[in-house]
């Protein structure tokens, strides 16, 4: 494997303090109170990256482009776009592949003259043969993998392809701690492919991109999240409290889709995020079991302690108590009306609609169509008994769309495999990773998980598309219209 260590040198990192740069809200819970009898309790702990994009990573970006396929001109002009919007802190490579996979430029800081130098180069894209996904994927991360300078820069890969891979199984390839964001672009892709790809690795996600669409509107709003990386490494930890007896099991609940290690031992859950872009959030439901209690009076059972941690932090995070009221006379857990209690709804209605999408595709794919159709539809009606204040009405109206979208696409096999299926292999792992993934529907759907940088970088790739000669603000003119 190639071994490069030719990577430009960036200006310092941002000398600033990292602490309080991700925070955890105070844990919510399904119940007010628990019996002292063996029961089940589920909490939701969240965590939040700060929303000033004023202190942020270097960005090191590779771009893995398929050039075997018709799709050369949206690449050129996607491309386009993300160079003129990155900065001298960021870096950025173009790799190619068709039957085999070249590496056209080394890691180059953003300035003017690296901007028209890598302008010049995808403007020389050409179109070539065969389709080796799996050679362009370890190229490039074989540059990230060479660099010499990493300190306080997020390492990511671009993976765009509009073709069935034609030699050997990428799946295969370890991307380590790289987000891979991979790109299914038209009806001859391999979206399954892509789709494991972008899973396999920590954070990333896919996007469909269906025919007649353009590459820019996913390009740029991935974009607009990857130059506001406020936080690496983020992990939570999640210890349980066995000593008191209250605690039977403790489990992550389905739903989300991170890297998760549990101790057999010690019974310590870490689930691994990796970058958060600023204002981005995670939640996650935790499931407890109860044992009965010994106890004949009303306590504070602790059932777990909560952590997160990311890299740069100097100052060690406080932990935050997982701990429920047990009662001899447990309210009802119909009594839910407390605000936690809706805001775990939300997060419940979500997690359930996301399980829904993921069975109904796979029932699609089976050729079981009319299956897949009833499932839909019953999920549909479900959704209209659910009433969420502010936004989780938001969230629900959302969700609607997603299944009405869905259930369009499953008119006929035919059309559930052209467009049905990246929509929903997108829509899986846009609410798995809890990070928005384009479908081809943007403007359309109100997206649960853009930032709004990305919304702006959306918005300008658009006016970008239309009119490629009229300027396009730079990242440092998108924070001091932040700030201002």
């Amino acid at each position: 494997m190639a071994s490069f260590g030719d990577d430009e040198k960036p200006p310092s990192p941002n000398a600033g303090s990292k602490d309080g740069l991700v925070t955890m809200a105070i844990p919510a819970y399904n119940r007010k109170d628990v019996g002292l009898t063996k029961d089940t309790l589920t909490a939701m702990v969240e965590i939040r990256a700060t929303s000033s994009a004023a202190m942020r990573e270097g960005l090191d970006l590779v771009a893995v482009l398929d050039v075997s396929g018709h799709k050369i001109e949206s690449v050129k002009k996607a491309l386009q776009f993300v160079i003129m919007k990155l900065t001298p802190v960021d870096r950025l490579s173009i790799v190619t592949f068709d039957s085999t996979a070249r590496r056209l430029t080394p890691l180059r800081c953003m300035t003017q003259a690296a901007q028209t130098d890598l302008k010049a180069v995808v403007d020389g894209l050409q179109n070539g043969g065969g389709t080796d996904i799996m050679a362009g994927l370890e190229l490039g991360l074989a540059v990230l993998r060479g660099r010499v300078h990493t300190e306080s820069r997020t390492a990511n890969v671009f993976l765009m392809s509009d073709r069935q891979t034609t030699s050997g199984d990428p799946r295969e390839v370890d991307p380590g701690e790289v987000a891979v964001y991979t790109f299914g672009f038209g009806a001859g892709t391999d979206h399954k492919l892509l789709s494991d790809l972008a899973n396999k690795s920590t954070g990333g996600t896919y996007s469909a991109v269906p025919d007649g669409t353009n590459l820019s509107a996913p390009f740029s709003q991935l974009l607009g999240g990857l130059l506001t990386v406020v936080a690496q490494d983020v992990q939570l930890t999640l210890e349980p409290n066995t000593a008191d007896g209250d605690l039977e099991k403790m489990t992550v609940a389905p739903g989300t889709d991170y890297t998760t290690i549990t101790d057999d031992k010690s019974g310590l859950i870490t689930i691994k995020f990796g970058s958060l872009f600023s204002g981005e959030a995670r939640k996650v439901a935790v499931n407890f079991t109860l044992r009965d209690s010994d106890e004949t009076e009303e306590y504070d059972a602790t059932l777990a302690e909560a952590r997160h941690s990311y890299a740069g932090q100097k100052t060690r995070q406080s932990l935050e108590a997982i701990l429920i009221v047990r009662t001899p006379n447990p309210s009802s857990p119909a009594d839910a009306g407390a605000v936690e209690n809706r805001s775990m709804l939300a997060e419940e209605v979500r997690r359930l609609h996301a399980d829904t999408i993921n069975a109904a595709s796979l029932l699609a794919e089976a050729e079981r169509l009319e299956e897949a159709r009833e499932k839909i539809v019953d999920a549909q009606n479900a959704m209209e008994d659910i009433v969420l204040l502010d936004d989780g009405e938001n969230m629900v109206n959302a969700l609607r769309t997603e299944l009405l979208q869905l259930l369009t696409f499953m008119e006929s096999q035919e059309l559930y495999n052209e467009r049905g299926h990246p929509y929903a292999l997108a829509t899986v792992t846009s609410h798995g990773r809890q990070r928005t993934a384009a479908r081809g529907d943007e403007g359309e759907v109100i997206s649960l998980y853009a930032t709004p940088r990305m919304t702006a970088y959306l918005e300008q790739a658009k006016s970008f598309e239309e009119n490629p000669k009229e300027p396009v603000p730079t990242a440092d003119d998108d924070v001091e219209e932040e700030i201002s």
